[in-house]
């Protein structure tokens, strides 16, 4: 047994999903939470500078005592996990691999699609991660930049997420997809409305639920986790502070906030 926390990090507040889906599945894991709230998005910036904020952010969550990171952004995991992995001195997890596992075990006519920002759209990972497991997988991949801020408005059923979504899903109706990989962490959020748009037979890879399955899979097998002792809180940082932030930290994360702290995390 390990009861020291886990440590989380997204860009923004889009990793609450991951939170969630992880509070759910290990109620009784203590969760530390880092969104770079002062520096977002991630999706518009070059690997280098990405894997400087990610490594940033990972010292501050081993001062918190973590016992692993988690990197609960498409964007960041497809450009610095590799570094964080090689250089933290415990185990990092990230949403892709998951993501990728689950898309190859729910598709049925090996036709996926492939929605994310435009950093984890242009980095090619799901791309490449799907076609080294299935080289023969039909693949249709696309960057959905206007779905974050909408999200983030809490415009979930509304008419011009519904129009901009039916633009967006266009082409991979086209290709004939039977499973959507979320490659965003606020994209969970829309799964009511995919399914209306997409249909029932349309298999949906959330990130933030496959990305917890795996954590909790790694740290029993491993022996890491924390005995059990009751639900255990989730603290959040972040590095400034939004506007309108408990509002929407509560709806990603579904439970009132605890405790909300502004951190430096870049040594300024």
């Amino acid at each position: 047994m390990d009861q020291r926390p886990l440590g989380i990090f997204d860009s923004g507040i889009g990793g609450l999903t991951v939170v969630r889906a992880l509070h759910e599945l290990l109620p009784g894991e203590k969760l530390i939470y880092l969104g770079d709230t002062a520096r977002v998005p991630y999706g518009n910036k070059s690997a280098d500078t990405i894997t400087r904020y990610s490594r940033e952010i990972s010292a501050f969550l081993l001062t918190q005592n973590v016992k692993a990171v988690i990197v609960a952004c498409n964007t960041a995991s497809a450009y610095a996990l590799a570094a964080l992995g090689r250089e933290l001195p415990v185990p990092v997890f990230g949403v892709i691999e998951p993501g990728v596992s689950a898309a190859l075990v729910a598709t049925r006519a090996h036709r996926v699609g492939i929605i994310g920002t435009i950093g984890t759209i242009n980095s090619g990972v799901y791309q490449r991660r799907l076609r080294q497991r299935q080289p023969d997988i039909d693949i249709t991949a696309r960057a959905t930049p206007l779905l974050v801020p909408l999200i983030e408005e809490d415009w979930l059923e509304h008419p011009a997420t519904r129009a901009i979504l039916e633009e967006y899903l266009q082409p991979l109706r086209l290709a004939r997809i039977d499973t959507l990989v979320l490659a965003c962490t606020h994209y969970p959020l829309l799964k009511p409305l995919l399914l209306s748009l997409l249909g029932r037979d349309i298999a949906l890879v959330d990130s933030a639920e496959t990305c917890a399955r795996f954590v909790r899979e790694t740290l029993a097998q491993a022996g890491r986790l924390a005995a059990a002792d009751g639900e255990q809180p989730v603290d959040v940082y972040l590095t400034d502070l939004p506007v309108h932030f408990q509002e929407a930290g509560e709806r990603f994360l579904r439970q009132g906030l605890r405790k909300v702290e502004v951190v430096a995390v870049d040594g300024k």
